[in-house]
C-alpha cells in the first residue's frame, strides 16, 4: 500500500456535503487525513488487528467479512464515497472481529481514532457530522439485519436490490453477493437470470 500524493479535498468535499464545517475543522481534517492506495486483494484491516482508522472510499469496492468454518461470510460492502472500517475494532480500540478487504483497486482517505476524538472535543460541528454519520450507519445496519432475517432467498435478493446502490449491484462479484445474501451461488444465478 502506498501513500498517495494529493491533499484530501475529496473527503473534505464529501464531509461538507453532509454538514457545513468550519475553515479550522477543514484545515485540521486536511492535515490529519491520510490518503492510501490499495490493490485488489489488499486488506484495509485483518481480523485480530487493531483498527485505528475510519476510511472514506475515494474510489473502489471493499467488503467486510468474517471466517466461519472454512467459509468467508460477507457482512457488508462499500463503494465510492462510503465510510468503511471495522466498527468493533475502531470504536473499542480492540482487535477487529472482521476483515475489510478490497475487491477492486481502491483509494481511501482515512482519519485516526485519536484525531477523531480530538476533533469531537475541539470542533462543535464535528459532533453534528459524527452524529449524522452514525445515524446513517445505524440505519443501514438495521437494513442489513432485516436483509439477513428474510427467510426466502428471492425476497432477500429483491430487498437487496431496494437498499443497495446501483453501483454496488453492478460491481459486486456474484460470489460475494451470494455470501452477503446467505444463499448458494447457483440459487443466485437462477434469480439473476429470471
Amino acid at each position: 500500500m502506498d501513500l498517495v500524493k494529493y491533499n484530501n479535498i475529496y473527503s473534505i468535499t464529501v464531509l461538507n456535503s453532509i454538514t457545513p464545517l468550519s475553515k479550522s475543522l477543514n484545515n485540521f481534517l486536511s492535515q490529519k487525513m491520510k490518503a492510501t492506495k490499495y490493490k485488489k486483494g489488499d486488506f484495509i484491516v485483518k481480523s485480530g488487528d487493531i483498527c485505528d482508522r475510519i476510511h472514506l472510499v475515494r474510489k473502489g469496492l471493499v467488503r467486510g467479512y468474517f471466517d466461519y468454518k472454512d467459509n468467508e461470510v460477507t457482512t457488508w460492502v462499500g463503494v465510492d464515497s462510503d465510510l468503511v472500517t471495522s466498527i468493533s475494532g475502531y470504536v473499542n480500540k480492540s482487535p477487529s472481529l472482521e476483515n475489510v478487504s478490497c475487491l477492486e483497486d481502491t483509494v481511501t482517505e482515512s482519519l485516526g481514532v485519536d484525531d477523531l476524538e480530538y476533533a469531537l472535543k475541539n470542533y462543535p460541528e464535528m459532533t453534528t457530522l459524527y452524529r449524522t454519520i452514525m445515524e446513517r450507519y445505524y440505519l443501514f445496519a438495521e437494513y442489513r439485519v432485516f436483509l439477513s432475517r428474510i427467510p426466502i432467498a428471492k425476497d432477500r435478493y429483491d430487498y437487496f436490490l431496494e437498499i443497495y446502490s446501483d453501483e454496488v449491484i453492478k460491481r459486486l462479484p456474484k460470489k460475494y453477493l451470494a455470501s452477503l445474501l446467505n444463499i448458494r451461488p447457483e440459487t443466485l444465478s437462477r434469480m439473476v437470470l429470471n
